[in-house]
C-alpha cells in the first residue's frame, strides 16, 4: 500500500573518495554557458563526481551548487551564476537492462542509451529532439519531444529515482510507493523529520507542461522531483521503462500550401492514429509524431543551402511542411513498405499502415509532394530529419550575426507553448498577430501533433528583442486563457520571461506553494539558486 512517509539513507560507499572529488578550476571555462547562451555565467570551480557517495559529499558541503548534464538547456537553467558546478559527465554507467526497463546514471547521453537499447532490440521513445542531452537532464525538465503524441513525456517513463537531498541524505523512490496524503509528504532524515507540502494548484489539461513543480491528486513523490530542474535534489540513478521490442519507423515529409492545410491534415492524421490505437489495429496507420515548419522556416532553410537538410528539395511554392514519424511493427522491411506504396492505388490491396497513409495523402492531392524514407533507409531519413533541425540552427545563426554586427545585447527570443489541439488554429493566429503587429520577423515550428509550437523572433535590433519579449508575454496570457501552458517542454530556468510566464500560469498563490516545497527540501537554497524562482537575497530559499 502507498504511504506518504519515506526514510532517507546514508550514501552507499562505492570504493570512491568519501570526501568527494577534487574541485577543478582549470576547466571552468567550458561550463559557463548553456545552449540558451544566457549571459553572465561565472563559477570558480567544477567537480566531477562518479557516484552517489561523491555526489552527496559535494552537495552536503557546498554553499551553492548547480548540477549540469550536457548543458543543452534552452532556458539558462544550466548556466552557473557563481555556484559550484556539479557535472554529471562521469556518472555515466549503464546498469541493469531488463525486459521492460533499464537503470542508468544521470550522465548517460540519450545517444548512448539508444545504442544500448538498439543492440538489444528495445527502445526508449520519449526523447527530445537533441539526443546529446543526458538522462539526468531530461528527468530534471520532464523533457518531451516529437513523439509525445504517441508515447508521452519523460515523466510517464520514469520508474525509479535515487536522489541526493540538500542535506546529503539519499532517497530511493519507486513509482507508486510514496504518495501525498493530507496534502503532504513526510521524509525521515538523519537530521529529523521533513514535512513537504504537496502542490495543489491545477495544471492545464495538455500533454506537455514543464512549468515548475508537478501537481496532481495523490501526487507521487517521484513526480515531485521529475521536472524540478535540479532545485530539490540531485538525481544519481534513474530506472526508465522501455519498449521490449523496437518498432520500425518511416520518416515522411510532405509540403503544403500553407498552415491551414497543415493543421487540417495534422488533425486528420491524429484522428486516424487515435482510432488505430483504440481498436488496437496492427494494420492501422499510427503516426507517432507530426512536426511543423512554417513558410518563414522553409525560407530560412533554402537560404542556408548547407548541411544534410539542404539535400531535401523544398518546392518554391511550399507554405508549410509536415514531417511525420510512422511506427510499424517490429521487423517491417523497406521492401515491404515500398510494396505497399506500389499497391496502394489498388482497391483490392489489403489494409496496411502505408496503404492507409498513401490513400489519405492521395485524397488530399499531396502524394506527389511527399517523400518517404522506409525502415533501413537511414541516410535519407537523417536528411529529412535534418531539414527540421536546420531551422533552429538558421535562426540561431541569424541571432549570432545580429549580436556580433548590430548590438551585443541581442539575444535569442523564443517561446515554447502548448494549447489543447482544437485550439491550435487560434494559437497560430495569436502568434502571427502578436509578432506582425510589432513588425517582427519571425518563424514558427514545433510539434504539431501536440499543438506545441516554438515561435521565434529573428531580431534585427535590440528593440526587436524587447518587442519580442512583450509579444511572448502577451501570447502567454492568451495561451493560458485557451487552456494551454506557456511553458511546455523546456522548463523555466533563469529566463526572466519564462519566470514571468510561470507566475502568469500559477498566480502568486501557486508560486508560494512551490516556494514552500523548496523551503522544506532545501532551506538554505543551495541547489540551483535562481532557477525557476528569481534569485533571493541572503542565500535562503525564496521567501
Amino acid at each position: 500500500m502507498p504511504t506518504n512517509r519515506i526514510r532517507t539513507r546514508p550514501p552507499r560507499a562505492a570504493g570512491r573518495n568519501p570526501a568527494g572529488p577534487p574541485l577543478v578550476t582549470d576547466e571552468v571555462a567550458g561550463f559557463l554557458e548553456d545552449a540558451a547562451h544566457y549571459p553572465g555565467g561565472h563559477a570558480t570551480a567544477v567537480a566531477f563526481p562518479r557516484d552517489e557517495t561523491e555526489c552527496a559529499s559535494l552537495v552536503r558541503d557546498a554553499a551553492r551548487i548547480l548540477p549540469v548534464g550536457a548543458q543543452s538547456s534552452l532556458t539558462g537553467g544550466a548556466t552557473p551564476m557563481g555556484e559550484l558546478v556539479l557535472s554529471t559527465s562521469r556518472m555515466n554507467a549503464v546498469g541493469a537492462l531488463e525486459d521492460d526497463r533499464i537503470t542508468v546514471q544521470p550522465g548517460v547521453a540519450l545517444t548512448t542509451l539508444r545504442e544500448v537499447l538498439d543492440a538489444a532490440g528495445k527502445a526508449y521513445p520519449p526523447v527530445p529532439t537533441f539526443e546529446g542531452a543526458t538522462v539526468g537532464g531530461v528527468v530534471s525538465t520532464n523533457a518531451a519531444g516529437a513523439a509525445t503524441f504517441r508515447h508521452g513525456t519523460t515523466r510517464d517513463w520514469v520508474r525509479r529515482l535515487t536522489v541526493v537531498l540538500a542535506s546529503g541524505d539519499v532517497l530511493d523512490l519507486e513509482r507508486g510507493q510514496v504518495r501525498a496524503a493530507d496534502g503532504r509528504f513526510v521524509i525521515d532524515t538523519s537530521q529529523g523529520e521533513i514535512v513537504v507540502p504537496a502542490p495543489d494548484y491545477r495544471l492545464p489539461r495538455v500533454p506537455k507542461c514543464s512549468a515548475g513543480y508537478h501537481a496532481a491528486p495523490d501526487l507521487d513523490l517521484v513526480d515531485l522531483f521529475v521536472g524540478s530542474e535540479g532545485t530539490l535534489g540531485v538525481v544519481t540513478s534513474v530506472t526508465l521503462d522501455v519498449l521490449p521490442r523496437r518498432p520500425e519507423v518511416c520518416v515522411v515529409m510532405t509540403f503544403l500550401e500553407g498552415e491551414d492545410r497543415a493543421t487540417d491534415l495534422a488533425g486528420r492524421l491524429r484522428d486516424v492514429s487515435m482510432d488505430t490505437r483504440r481498436r488496437a489495429d496492427p494494420a492501422g496507420l499510427d503516426v507517432a509524431a507530426i512536426e511543423y515548419l512554417d513558410r518563414r522556416s522553409l525560407e530560412l532553410v533554402r537560404a542556408a543551402g548547407t548541411g544534410p537538410g539542404s539535400r531535401v528539395s523544398v518546392p518554391a511554392t511550399a507554405g508549410a511542411a509536415l514531417l511525420l514519424q510512422i511506427e510499424l511493427p517490429p521487423g517491417t522491411t523497406a521492401g515491404e513498405v515500398h510494396e505497399q506504396i506500389g499497391l496502394a492505388a489498388s482497391a483490392a490491396t489489403p489494409a496496411g499502415p502505408i496503404v492507409a497513409l498513401c490513400r489519405l495523402l492521395a485524397g488530399e492531392g499531396l502524394l506527389d509532394r511527399t517523400e518517404l524514407a522506409a525502415p533501413g533507409e537511414t541516410a535519407r531519413a537523417a536528411e529529412l530529419l535534418a531539414l527540421r533541425e536546420a531551422v533552429p540552427e538558421a535562426v540561431n545563426r541569424q541571432v549570432a550575426v545580429a549580436r556580433r554586427t548590430v548590438d551585443g545585447t541581442i539575444e535569442k527570443t523564443a517561446a515554447d507553448m502548448i494549447v489543447p489541439f482544437p485550439k491550435l488554429p487560434d494559437c497560430l493566429r495569436l502568434f502571427r498577430a502578436a509578432f506582425e503587429s510589432r513588425g517582427l520577423d519571425h518563424a514558427v515550428w514545433g510539434h504539431l501533433s501536440d499543438a506545441n509550437l516554438h515561435p521565434n523572433v529573428i531580431p534585427r535590433s535590440a528593440d526587436d528583442v524587447r518587442a519580442g519579449k512583450e509579444a511572448i508575454l502577451a501570447c502567454g496570457r492568451e495561451v493560458i486563457r485557451l487552456g494551454g501552458s506557456p511553458l511546455a517542454e523546456h522548463g523555466v530556468g533563469r529566463n526572466p520571461v519564462k519566470q514571468a510566464l510561470l507566475r502568469l500560469l500559477h498566480g502568486d498563490a501557486g508560486i508560494e506553494r512551490m516556494r514552500a516545497v523548496k523551503r522544506a527540501l532545501d532551506p538554505e537554497n543551495k541547489l540551483a539558486p535562481g532557477v525557476i524562482f528569481p534569485p533571493a537575497a541572503g542565500g535562503k530559499a525564496p521567501a
